[in-house]
Formats: C-alpha cells, sequence, structure tokens
C-alpha cells in the first residue's frame, strides 16, 4: 500500500473513531440519554474522552444542552442567526470554554445543566493541562511521518483525531442554515444531507430538535443515519443499550 492511500485508510479511521466519541457516546449517550452506556464502557468514556477527542465529555455536553435550551435565540452559545456562519467556529470554542471553567468553578447554570452525569471534570481540565492530548496525537503523527518518511500519513493522524472542531461547525453553521425542514421547531434547525453523511447523520438537525431522545436521527427512508448503524453495532456486542425511537410521521 503507498503512502497516500495508507494515509487515506488512517484518516478514515481516526475521524470514524472521533465521531463514534463524540456523536455516539457524548452525544447521544451522555448528552441525551438515547442511549444508554454499559458501566465499563462509560468508564472508558469518562477517563480517556479527554484523550483520544481533546474535548472533556462533561463540558461538551453542558455546552451541547445550552444549544438546545435557547437554539437559534440570542442566548445559544453557537447560533448562525447571531455570529454567521464562520462565526460558528469561534462561538462554539468559547461556549465550550465558558462551559469547563463554569463547572470547574461550580457554576450555574453549568452545574444544574449536568447534575446527572456524576463524574467530575477531567484533571487535565482541573490542572490546566488541557493541551496534552494534543501534543500526544501531535507527537504521535510526527512519529509515524517519520518512521515511513511521509509527512502525509503523520498529517492525515492528526487531522482525523483532531477534526472536531470542523465536524461541530458544520452540524452547528451549516446545518442550521441550509437544507429543509420535516417538522415545524422553534429553531431554524434544518437538515442537512452532505453534513448528515460527513458526520454520522449528526447533519439531521431539524429531525434530532424535534426529537432529542431518540437515538435515530432520521425519519424518512431516503436519510441515512451512520451513526445510528454503529449505535445498533455496539448494542448487538452489548456496549451500550438503545432507546428505540418513538416512530413519528412527517408534516
Amino acid at each position: 500500500m503507498n503512502h497516500f492511500l495508507l494515509g487515506l485508510l488512517i484518516f478514515f479511521l481516526t475521524y470514524l473513531l472521533n465521531t463514534f466519541y463524540i456523536s455516539v457516546l457524548y452525544h447521544r449517550g451522555l448528552a441525551h440519554g438515547a442511549v444508554t452506556l454499559r458501566p465499563r464502557l462509560r468508564k472508558l468514556v469518562i477517563h480517556t474522552g479527554n484523550w483520544v477527542t481533546g474535548m472533556n465529555p462533561k463540558a461538551w455536553c453542558c455546552m451541547h444542552r445550552l444549544h438546545h435550551l435557547h437554539s437559534d435565540t440570542p442566548d445559544d452559545p453557537h447560533s448562525p442567526v447571531h455570529c454567521g456562519v464562520l462565526g460558528v467556529m469561534l462561538a462554539q470554542l468559547r461556549s465550550y470554554e465558558k462551559s469547563l471553567r463554569g463547572l470547574i468553578h461550580d457554576q450555574e447554570p453549568y452545574v444544574s445543566l449536568t447534575k446527572d452525569l456524576d463524574f467530575p471534570v477531567h484533571w487535565l481540565n482541573r490542572r490546566r493541562l488541557w493541551f496534552l492530548p494534543y501534543l500526544l496525537h501531535g507527537a504521535i503523527a510526527v512519529g509515524l511521518g517519520s518512521a515511513l518518511a511521509s509527512p502525509w500519513v503523520g498529517f492525515c493522524y492528526a487531522f482525523g483525531l483532531m477534526s472536531h472542531p470542523i465536524q461541530g461547525w458544520m452540524v452547528n453553521a451549516l446545518a442550521h442554515k441550509f437544507g429543509y425542514r420535516n417538522f415545524s421547531t422553534p429553531d431554524n434547525s434544518k437538515n442537512n444531507t452532505l453534513v448528515a453523511w460527513l458526520v454520522m447523520g449528526e447533519g439531521f438537525q431539524n429531525n434530532h430538535h424535534f426529537n432529542p431522545r431518540s437515538a435515530k436521527f432520521s425519519v424518512d427512508t431516503r436519510e441515512i443515519d451512520l451513526g445510528y448503524g454503529i449505535c445498533c453495532l455496539a448494542h448487538k456486542f452489548r456496549f451500550l443499550d438503545i432507546h428505540r425511537p418513538e416512530i413519528r410521521t412527517l408534516e
């Protein structure tokens, strides 16, 4: 296998790992309870989430719950309505940092929003060592690139594993600006098929905002939610339990 194809394979695997952590474990599992992580998997996510994604699971869930609570209103931490499509990238970073600080310092509304998440903010964040996962994966990327004499392979590893800010931007910006709507919701959430394909079904934001407790983000036979497929696979291997989505009829 040449280095170009190897790089693409490594990017695909690391991107898949990142989106699995964020879309299935953080989002559908911890943030919404649409799936219940079995105890061993839940413990693994709590202890490794920061290292794998660079994002603290509790702070990520807090930020996301704030988004649902105030979706596309002036209090939404990252809406294209108020900060523009491009501005969502910086807005979601600031919202994550505020949520993290609020949880570390036991401030409201951050504490109340996550009282069901019975685990502390990871020690990396409490000790201001949030940058260590990035250094670790950067070192691994450099090591891979050097060992194989291919900077491309190293880049693909790092970009795939640390790609969540771009994934989040696509979902929070593009899927709240461009697309179609199956349901009437009080926000501007849209179903963006391209984003859904790129980010494990997360682009079906209108469906998700209509029924956040559903593990399945697709409601039409033309919509494919790859994240739900992975949920089903993980359920088969007894890693998690799926709360079956309610049957909804399209408006």
